[in-house]
């Protein structure tokens, strides 16, 4: 399990030995991914069971997050989220005067960005936690509410996370990675390896197109988030279970989601920071 710890904030330039310790951190944590947890699995058991007699208001409000997510990708949709308020964050905890932009994000000290994030969180965590008891009050029938909400809450923890990281999420390449977050958070161990593989050489992909050929399967998304509500379903019939589970429901699914954009897009960050100082020595050495 990824234990988050705050770092000392330091207003120095990122050193290659740091960097490749961070490295080191991102590849031990990609090898701790294991099959989903026994009793999650257990949990996709009821609403699979239960999957015919699900109410028809209910499925419409998948349908309708499936065509959201679609939205996201193409324009942003409702789920783009303003990056204002997490700059400044980042201009707190970097104790700097010059005001700062998506692009000078990423010439920040990694210690920064991994504070920011980790801060950042915390406190959708505590969000999700407290919207999962709230839609539990209401048993199965407020599912129709909860799933877009944790859907919501989920993409903008993944773009919060991102703008830290310095990655705009108004850019569509940088949206299509946040839903390959999401479908990692989600995925089996056989899915994590296949993703992880896919997002090695993103910024690569990237910037010749082709990683927005290879995004398939985003409504696998929705339908994994669905399965993920078995538990809560079949709780949400007793009425204060339904608030206790639905809580500990949601605030896993965030945990989950927030470690994962933390991790995938700080090894973006290093990699592209390693690249940088390669790039600096090369040209000191040439001068």
């Amino acid at each position: 399990m990824f234990r988050r710890s705050v770092v000392a904030l330091r207003p120095d330039i990122d050193t290659d030995e740091q960097l490749q310790a961070a490295l080191q951190e991102i590849a031990a944590w990609e090898r701790d991914q294991k099959d989903i947890w026994f009793w999650e699995k257990l949990g996709r058991l009821p609403f699979m069971l239960l999957d015919k007699v699900t109410p028809k208001f209910i499925q419409e409000k998948l349908g309708q997050a499936v065509d959201e997510i679609g939205g996201y990708i193409q324009n942003g949709g409702k789920y783009l989220i303003s990056e204002r308020s997490v700059i400044e964050r980042l201009q707190r905890n970097a104790y700097g005067d010059e005001e700062l932009t998506i692009e000078r994000i990423a010439n920040l000290p990694l210690a920064v960005m991994n504070v920011s994030a980790e801060q950042l969180s915390s406190s959708r965590s505590k969000l999700a936690t407290l919207q999962g008891a709230t839609t539990g009050i209401g048993g199965i029938f407020t599912l129709a509410v909860d799933i877009p909400a944790i859907l919501g809450l989920s993409l903008k923890i993944i773009q919060e996370i991102a703008i830290c990281y310095g990655f705009d999420p108004a850019h569509k390449e940088e949206r299509v990675f946040a839903v390959k977050v999401m479908q990692f958070a989600s995925s089996d161990i056989v899915g994590k390896q296949a993703i992880l593989e896919e997002l090695s050489s993103y910024d690569q992909l990237r910037k010749s197109n082709q990683m927005m050929s290879q995004l398939q399967g985003w409504r696998e998304v929705v339908m994994v988030y669905r399965d993920n509500f078995g538990w809560k379903k079949l709780f949400q019939m007793i009425p204060v279970a339904g608030m206790l589970f639905g809580a500990f429901i949601n605030r896993g699914m965030l945990n989950d989601v927030a470690e994962a954009a933390t991790m995938l897009y700080r090894k973006r960050r290093v990699i592209l920071k390693l690249a940088e100082n390669e790039a600096n020595h090369n040209g000191n050495d040439n001068d």
